[in-house]
């Protein structure tokens, strides 16, 4: 027999798959409303459930949340994920993992260098949908430690060079991250890394008409946050 939380699970699922139909004909016909169609987890709380699954991570004490056969049949039908979360493609870095969360609770789109700006219509339109149609509030941009991306914008931004395919494309939407933190004391990848993040997430907060009209009206909530690749430790950025 099924728990009371998977039932109760399944029934608010159902319920909010059947919401985001009724939001895509909506989208359909006009992108001016900006209210989720499925009020999800409030921000704040939703943060704090990702905090507390890192610090599971970090002690080694997972809870490998809702990753059963079963759980995944549940979902079938729809999905309600409580975050966005915007990270880097590296094979080290799965958001799943590091907040100990279980299927159906992250919405991931991930793209070297965690990029937002130049990340094009594939990028920002993914989170576009999480918002409107999903109902998802809170947005979080996560960086992490040595990340290669922002390595290479490191080593190529006074050089009159060119990377080759689209390779240069990607480094140079990092490069003004690197510009804006050069000469300035501590570590240049480290600090880099935490401004490429922040330059992602004024990205988003300004990205009309979806995300930014929800920042104003307090519906949307958007962070940065950087993983340590060598603690596992997620640190939200102020």
């Amino acid at each position: 027999m099924a728990s009371q939380e998977s039932v109760s699970r399944r029934d608010f699922v159902q319920g909010a798959s059947a919401a985001g139909v009724a939001g895509l004909a909506t989208l359909s016909t006009g992108l001016a409303a900006v209210a989720p169609v499925a009020t999800n987890q409030e921000p704040v709380a939703a943060l704090a459930q990702l905090v507390e699954g890192n610090k599971r991570y970090v002690r080694g004490e997972l809870a490998h949340p809702r990753r059963k056969p079963e759980d995944f049949a549940v979902l079938a039908e729809g999905q309600v994920p409580i975050a966005v979360i915007i990270g880097c493609a590296d094979a080290r870095v799965a958001p799943e993992l590091l907040f100990d969360q279980g299927v159906g609770d992250l919405f991931v789109v991930r793209v070297a260098g965690n990029v937002i700006s130049g990340g094009g219509a594939s990028v920002k339109g993914s989170i576009e949908y999480a918002v409107a149609e999903l109902g998802v509030r809170l947005v979080i941009v996560l960086g992490h430690s040595q990340c290669g991306a922002v390595k290479s914008a490191i080593k190529h931004i006074d050089a009159n060079d060119k990377l080759p395919g689209s390779i240069n494309d990607l480094v140079d939407t990092i490069k003004p991250a690197v510009a804006s933190v050069k000469g300035k004391g501590g570590d240049l990848l480290d600090n880099a890394i935490k401004a490429n993040v922040a330059q992602g997430v004024d990205r988003l907060k300004g990205l009309a008409p979806l995300i930014s009209e929800g920042v104003q009206a307090g519906k949307v909530k958007i962070v940065g946050a950087v993983y340590d690749l060598q603690s596992g430790k997620v640190t939200v950025q102020a």
